[in-house]
């Protein structure tokens, strides 16, 4: 006959351990930042010259967004963001990655849309843990839309969109002017609402500053 033996530190210890083991767990898990569970549609309704207009503005939660790092992804849910989406949007967007601080560097740009208002955040990637992002331009969503949006349905959509915009693109945009400016050695956030020009977000000598572009 076989006799199940136990270390001498016996079993109840053991239950005592593995106790301890998940309830720390369980504290971990309940302080991460939780990804957002907000509403992804906004609907109501807007007077443009005395006349009220529906508008319909779809966000999409910051985890559709795998390409963010940990840390951001983080930051955005603890101020409860959602990725507003413009009204033309054939895929997720409105969250730009490009060398925003330095040639070289690896930096992020979002519209985050939290309590009715939309900012663009920028977070340098070499920033320590905790660091908060520069916030570039905000204005309550529904400043930001479309007449005729959707065409013959006469609902209105979001316009604001934000991308890369590499040195070349920006040299290529300021081609126009008298007097060009000299060739800038990283990207810029180039903010448009549709069917509106373009603005370049450009950050050099420790400053956000907007480049300029021919009238």
């Amino acid at each position: 006959m076989v006799r199940a033996t136990y270390p001498r530190w016996g079993i109840g210890r053991r239950v005592w351990v593995l106790a301890g083991v998940f309830s720390a767990y369980f504290l971990l898990t309940a302080q991460q930042p939780q990804p957002t569970t907000l509403p992804l549609n906004e609907q109501g309704k807007v007077v443009i010259a005395g006349r009220s207009m529906p508008y319909l503005i779809r966000h999409l939660p910051v985890n559709s967004f795998p390409e963010l790092p940990a840390r951001i992804q983080d930051a955005l849910n603890r101020r409860g963001c959602t990725i507003p989406q413009t009204y033309e949007a054939h895929g997720p967007e409105n969250v730009v990655h490009g060398s925003l601080e330095r040639a070289g560097s690896s930096d992020w740009a979002v519209l985050c849309s939290a309590q009715g208002t939309v900012s663009l955040l920028v977070f340098f990637g070499e920033r320590t843990e905790g660091a908060q992002p520069a916030v570039l331009a905000s204005s309550t969503e529904t400043e930001r839309l479309q007449a005729q949006a959707h065409g013959a349905t006469g609902v209105l959509g979001f316009d604001w969109g934000i991308d890369r915009a590499t040195p070349e693109q920006i040299h290529e945009a300021q081609n126009g002017m008298v007097h060009p400016p000299a060739r800038v050695d990283h990207d810029a956030v180039a903010e448009a609402m549709i069917d509106h020009p373009t603005t370049y977000h450009f950050y050099a000598k420790g400053a956000w500053s907007r480049l300029q572009m021919p009238d």
